[in-house]
């Protein structure tokens, strides 16, 4: 059997990785070991950049509307203190309550819609590479068997044998603590009181956010308009547990009793999850023909962060990966999926280990760093800043080359466009994955440098209020290529422009 690329594991990053192949017009053939979609919530829900980009292709309002639940405020708890988003008018990080089966299930309607080749119940048993191709030894349901492909690429977890057989190094941390998560209804007997507070029956008030005992950490939080509490837990421990066993409510009790002493009774469980930290990333994300992402590559001592980084990682490499395999792609374009994806690693592992920091401390210092800390946050600015670091709004990708505009690297704005056709926008312009150059001062001569690319971007002309630039270059993954400063010059702008699109877009 021969493939142009096989993907490794059907969870979120690699539906989303297969999702994008096919719209650049590639077939990947996606093996999974489980026979049937997991049912185990190792995540609530997706936050961060990915909600615009999956905006971006079309994606957001069909995944809101199957949201289980209503929608998050923007409350999200950092390493210990609350990161408290609802006091901004528009806060920079924004969540969708969207348990990972539920989440596996539309990516998985998804390829079905595009016709990509999902096996389940194919566990890949052996791979070996050379310059040309990827050999990939599978036991199917039928047997072995073997596929030739051209490109092999690990989305399977933490425990990545693909990263193990194309010999990349995974250094960090394991951190020797347990975390367990749920979201849960309580009985009558237990009373939600106005300021979040449980009052418990045989027990009293267990307070709303985050209580610290010797025995660790215990957050609760509810909702005046829910009936929904979450209840967090954090104790240390150095037992390993299996992925793929579900956590139980009594699991989930036993955990409060140790750390608080106190019984807390549970109506209905709505999401169990547990979990440890490591802090660890892949030393290089490809090694020949063998390429990396999601928890393959990377892992973050803290919730809410690896959907976002690795179905952006998938998004990033789809392109890349797509004009190697059409032909066009110059040189060192796939190189930079590496070169990207792990700054971006790099930043989001900034933040959760700064979490670590926040939350392991158990002295009068560690207390007085909270303290302070959750100060800082009551400021406009620092609450900005800390919301961008978190979502990974604040990522811009290094561009090659020098004087570029400060648009360069960044997720494109979504503009609202006039054009003669009507009102539209960025967004829309980008559900099929295509590269586009998007001309806001009609400037016929950026068109005329573009013309010989047209094939392989799309050129739009359009107006737009207070236009940040006279024209963007935008990548297929949403981040500006190039932009063309407010009345730049066509002798200097048209260069550069081909430049850029013969950098990014290959030879015409």
């Amino acid at each position: 059997m021969n493939a142009d690329v096989v993907i490794v594991g059907a969870g979120p990053t690699g539906l989303m990785l297969a999702a994008e192949l096919r719209l650049a017009g590639v077939r990947p053939l996606l093996l999974e070991r489980q026979p049937q979609r997991r049912d185990t919530p190792k995540a609530g829900g997706l936050g961060g950049q990915i909600l615009e980009l999956l905006r971006y292709r079309g994606l957001l309002e069909r995944f809101e509307a199957a949201c289980p639940g209503p929608g998050l405020a923007p409350r999200f708890p950092f390493g210990g203190v609350h990161l408290d988003l609802t006091q901004l008018p528009d806060p920079p990080l924004h969540a969708l309550p969207l348990p990972q089966p539920l989440l596996e299930r539309l990516l998985d309607e998804r390829t079905g819609e595009l016709g990509v080749d999902v096996q389940r119940g194919h566990e890949v048993i052996g791979v070996s590479q050379d310059e040309a191709a990827v050999t990939v030894e599978v036991r199917g349901p039928d047997g072995p068997y073997r596929i030739n492909a051209r490109y092999l690429v690990g989305c399977d977890g933490a425990r990545s044998r693909i990263r193990d057989w194309a010999g990349i190094g995974f250094p960090g941390t394991t951190y020797p603590e347990v975390n367990r998560l749920a979201q849960v209804t309580l009985p009558d007997t237990v009373t939600v009181l106005g300021n979040g507070d449980l009052d418990v029956p045989g027990f009293g008030t267990i307070r709303a956010g985050f209580t610290r005992t010797d025995h660790g950490l215990l957050g609760v939080g509810s909702s005046p308009d829910s009936k929904v509490v979450s209840v967090y837990t954090i104790e240390d421990e150095n037992t390993e547990y299996d992925d793929d066993v579900s956590m139980t409510v009594t699991e989930l009790q036993d955990s409060v009793r140790r750390v608080l002493g106190a019984h807390l009774p549970v109506a209905e469980a709505l999401r169990l999850s547990r979990f440890t930290f490591k802090a660890r990333q892949a030393e290089r994300y490809r090694a020949g023909r063998t390429l990396l992402a999601g928890d393959a590559a990377h892992l973050f001592p803290a919730t809410g962060v690896a959907l976002n980084a690795g179905m952006l990682d998938a998004v990033n490499l789809a392109w890349k990966l797509a004009a190697d395999l059409h032909g066009w792609a110059p040189p060192g374009l796939l190189d930079t999926y590496h070169g990207e994806r792990s700054q971006a690693a790099a930043r989001t592992m900034l933040h959760t280990r700064a979490q670590v920091a926040l939350r392991r401390g158990h002295d009068a210092a560690a207390e007085a760093l909270r303290e302070v800390f959750s100060e800082l946050l009551t400021d406009e600015q620092p609450l900005r800043r800390m919301g961008a670091l978190v979502s990974g709004t604040d990522i811009r990708y290094p561009m090659p080359g020098a004087g570029h505009h400060p648009l360069a690297g960044t997720f494109a704005p979504d503009l609202t466009l006039h054009t003669d056709q009507g009102v539209t926008s960025v967004a829309e312009l980008m559900p099929g994955a295509r590269p586009a150059l998007l001309d806001l001062a009609d400037r016929p001569d950026l068109r005329e440098a573009a013309r010989d690319w047209r094939h392989r971007v799309d050129l739009h002309t359009a107006k737009t209020d207070d236009r940040p630039a006279d024209a963007l270059l935008i990548r297929p993954d949403g981040h500006i290529a190039w932009a063309a400063t407010l009345d730049e010059p066509a002798d200097t702008a048209a260069p550069a422009l081909r430049e850029a699109l013969s950098g990014w877009f290959g030879t015409p």
